[in-house]
Formats: structure tokens, C-alpha cells, sequence
């Protein structure tokens, strides 16, 4: 497993098309053009008109709404990122193969397998990601998954898009990123979950709602990089925390007491296990 940063620049990576423009296509493209990639050499195919018109409004690109359409611009591309949802990417992906034989392949679909990938676009040229939602504000993490047919300079071009939103994680089977899914994938909606926990207490103990998020918000953000700079575990940094006898260790030792590290674990695994039935379910 190889854990890397952004790269510094970004050079060019020839046109680079994506199949869905959301949140998570946004994100990408905004991190591109913020690279230095140029608007005209970037492609959406998007079926909703009001989503259309945002990308060619916030980023100056081309938008279109079928395939059909954005038959020579994909013809050309170098780089097709699949940014839809996991129910309609078979779909999606019969109507684009017999335009993008050429091109190196991201997904960034939910569940949804490599081999069924291959097999309906008729390449393995194919690397799958994980993402999760920081990536809208540069701070993602994203883990990453290459076949056999991908090289070097494959992998390395997949590096540079996905590094203009945060840092990205190699893994070297596939079934690892189901634990990918479920520790970073989901991992933004645990902390806004604790988030909304530790502003209620704060609320109730007599703070204002705005103090204790900002309180909430400041530690994890604080924690977190004091963490990423340490060279000692969570668990020294818990330690050095939390002195015998006083707030921290009474709040610590409560959470032991009710075995939340426990039911955390549990909560992370039924992740896991829902992703591996969306390959199921959605990867036929």
C-alpha cells in the first residue's frame, strides 16, 4: 500500500472526460483547472440540464447531454473519469464504449467492480477509486485500485487528477477497498456525526450552538494535524491526553464503559459489508 500528497504540478494529461458531473466530478475538475489544466481540453457528459449549466458556468467547459453528443470530444480523450451513480453506470457505460477504446479509465462509482467495468467497456485499462467528500475543499483522501493492464505511466497519470483534491492510497487488491469505503469513504460522516454530538453537549453544559461547533470543529481539525505531523500512535497521543484521575480520562473511561471504540468497530464493518453487496448487487 503506498500513501502519497498532491504533486506540485500538474502537467498535461491530454483531454480528460467525465461520464457524470456532480459533487465529486466538480471537485476534480475544479482541482485540474486549479493545476493548470486547460478548460478546453476538459469534457462532461451530464444529463441534467441545470448541472450542465453549472459546469459551463463555474468552470468554462463543455458540457453534454448524452454521449451521442459528445461523441468526438470523447473520441479524443485520454482520461475518462466515471462519476455516476453505481445503479446507472451500466448503463452509462454500454452508450460511451464504442467511443473511449482508447482511454485510460478512473471510476470513482461506488460497489461497482472492476471486471464488470472491463467487461462493459471492453478494456481493462481501468483504475478504480475511492473518494470521499473533503475533496471538494482539496482535502480528500482517495484510495486507489489498478489492473494488471494499467502501467506505470497510467497509474502516474491517474495520480496527477486525483492528487489536485488531497492525497490518494494504493492498494493492491481490489476487496481492500471495501475497507476503504468504510473507514475514509464514509469516514467524513462519523466525524460530522461526533460533530453534532459534541456541539449538542456543549449546548446543554451552556455554550451557544455557534461556540461549541466552532469549539467542535477546531479540535478535530487541530487533532487531526497533530496526528498527521506525530510520528506516535493515536493511542500514545490519547495517552499523553488523558492524565489519570482527570476530565479527559473520566470521559475516555466512560466511553470504554460503554463500549463505543467496540460498537464503532461493528458500525465500520457494516460499511463494509453494505459495499460488498452494492458490487453484488449493482456490478451484474
Amino acid at each position: 500500500m503506498t500513501v502519497s500528497s498532491p504533486t506540485p504540478a500538474l502537467n498535461s494529461l491530454g483531454t480528460i472526460a467525465f461520464i457524470g458531473g456532480g459533487n465529486m466530478a466538480s471537485a476534480i475538475i475544479g482541482g485540474l483547472i486549479g493545476q493548470g489544466q486547460s478548460a478546453d481540453r476538459i469534457v462532461v457528459v451530464e444529463p441534467f440540464e441545470a448541472a450542465r449549466d453549472a459546469l459551463r458556468a463555474n468552470f468554462g467547459i463543455e458540457a453534454h447531454a448524452d454521449a451521442a453528443a459528445a461523441a468526438s470530444a470523447l473520441a479524443g480523450a485520454a482520461t475518462v473519469v466515471w462519476a455516476v451513480k453505481p445503479q446507472t453506470f451500466k448503463e452509462a457505460a454500454l452508450a460511451v464504449a464504442s467511443h473511449t477504446g482508447q482511454a485510460l479509465h478512473l471510476s470513482v462509482a461506488a460497489g461497482i467492480p472492476t471486471d464488470s467495468i472491463a467487461q462493459w467497456l471492453g478494456t481493462g485499462r481501468i483504475v478504480r477509486a475511492m473518494p470521499n467528500t473533503p475533496a471538494l475543499v482539496g482535502k480528500g483522501m482517495t484510495g486507489l485500485f489498478a489492473r494488471p493492464e494499467v502501467d506505470a505511466a497510467g497509474k502516474a497519470a491517474i495520480e496527477q487528477v486525483v492528487a489536485t483534491t488531497g492525497q490518494f492510497v494504493w492498494v493492491d487488491q481490489e476487496g481492500q477497498l471495501d475497507a476503504v469505503t468504510a473507514l475514509s469513504g464514509s469516514g467524513p460522516a462519523y466525524v460530522f456525526l461526533f460533530l453534532e454530538a459534541m456541539t449538542q453537549a456543549g449546548v446543554d453544559m451552556g455554550l451557544t450552538a455557534e461556540q461549541a461547533y466552532r469549539l467542535g470543529v477546531a479540535t478535530f481539525q487541530g487533532a487531526s494535524e497533530l496526528a498527521a505531523r506525530s510520528s506516535e500512535s493515536a493511542e500514545v497521543l490519547r495517552q499523553r491526553v488523558t492524565s489519570k484521575g482527570g476530565t479527559t480520562h473520566a470521559a475516555i473511561t466512560h466511553m470504554q464503559a460503554q463500549q463505543v471504540p467496540a460498537h464503532f468497530v461493528a458500525a465500520m464493518r457494516a460499511a463494509e459489508a453494505r459495499a460488498k453487496e452494492l458490487a453484488a448487487e449493482f456490478g451484474k
